[in-house]
């Protein structure tokens, strides 16, 4: 039999194809397999996060049962203190094999700034496009902010719908609410500080007439979401603005005086940012917690165990972004991971910033 050219090159291809797909999954299975046995010989993994104890110990334990040859040491602080720690013990030589924070901004200003190792998940396929930024950071929760009130003490008709609905609260009831608001201390909490730039940015206009708002009220600032949690529970204050509604879900279950409020007009969600530091000891250990983190398996303890909410659309269920979107459509506007978030960082536009906020806010 004459073989021709033509005939030759299809069976070339073919076999090409036949190779490809057959050695596909053994391929990628066995860099599975790689990372597993890398991760176990290393058999530690050091975790800085912002996220608390008790919801982060549901995912620590799954981890833990997958890969009990790896011991886990968590660390949890606050945004600043996490960022500022990392810096320093990097410029040392040495640093946690992950960080896991909501203060998005300052995470990325450290990916920005070549502390971060890229790592290409097979689960970053079921992400959102505005939660990868260069493989390098990861958005792994999609939570949402929004005002937290007392029942008891605040009547229905008064509670507020949308942010415009807030400030006409304060400025018509203005003795009633003075002393009595609270809100994070944006020079003291990242997170709250990247939650007022961010609001700044949605809507300039009405962002004015907030601090007005605020500032005529006397708001009273924290850097800690359960002291301001506490204050409203019992009375002390009354209404919380920009508040992380998955910190106020988990306390209204046990407390039926508090009350939520997701924004009608729109309502920031935040995202903690997961990356792997450059200089981790463990980096693989910390590439198969991330994949963890990402999977269907650990975004479901994320939303049924760990009281935040998860990111993967195909996660379903009240505390999860396809329930969010259910409930509140066009009207959320998740925080996108990118250099954007930068823009307040610039110290010239912090500090310009936070003179403003401080003459409006607090009358310095």
């Amino acid at each position: 039999m004459k073989i021709t050219r033509r005939t030759f090159q299809r069976a070339l291809l073919a076999g090409l194809i036949a190779g490809t797909v057959g050695l596909g999954a053994p391929a990628y299975a066995q860099s599975a397999a790689d990372l597993v046995a890398a991760a176990q010989k290393e058999g530690k993994l050091v975790i800085y996060g912002v996220t608390d104890n008790e919801q982060t110990n549901h995912l620590i334990r799954e981890f833990r049962t997958q890969y009990p040859a790896i011991n886990v040491e968590y660390s949890n602080m606050s945004t600043t203190e996490l960022y500022n720690r990392f810096i320093s013990e990097s410029a040392a030589g040495s640093s946690a094999d992950v960080t896991w924070s909501s203060a998005m901004d300052l995470q990325i200003k450290l990916v920005n700034d070549g502390y971060a190792q890229p790592h290409k998940s097979a689960e970053t396929a079921k992400l959102p496009e505005w939660a990868n930024w260069k493989n390098e950071a990861f958005g792994t929760t999609y939570e949402p902010i929004g005002i937290v009130y007392n029942k008891r003490l605040i009547p229905a008709a008064d509670v507020p719908q949308s942010h415009a609905d807030f400030i006409k609260l304060l400025t018509t009831q203005t003795d009633k609410f003075k002393g009595k608001v609270n809100t994070y201390d944006p020079e003291k909490s990242g997170v709250g500080f990247m939650l007022v730039t961010q609001d700044k940015q949605v809507n300039a206009a009405g962002f004015a007439e907030l601090q007005k708002a605020l500032g005529a009220v006397q708001v009273r600032v924290q850097a800690s979401t359960g002291t301001m949690m506490e204050r409203i529970a019992s009375g002390e204050n009354l209404i919380g603005y920009n508040l992380n509604a998955a910190y106020a879900l988990t306390r209204a279950q046990k407390d039926p005086s508090i009350g939520i409020v997701l924004p009608k007009d729109y309502t920031l969600v935040l995202s903690r940012v997961m990356f792997i530091a450059k200089k981790a000891k463990n980096p693989n250990a910390a590439k198969l917690w991330l994949d963890f983190i990402l999977s269907k398996k650990g975004q479901e303890i994320i939303a049924s165990k760990s009281d935040l909410y998860a990111i993967r659309p195909d996660v379903e269920g009240d505390t999860t972004a396809s329930g969010l979107k259910k409930q509140l459509g066009d009207a959320l506007r998740p925080v996108a991971i990118n250099t954007g978030l930068l823009t307040y960082l610039d110290q010239a536009k912090r500090l310009e910033f936070l003179k403003q906020w401080n003459s409006t806010v607090k009358g310095k």
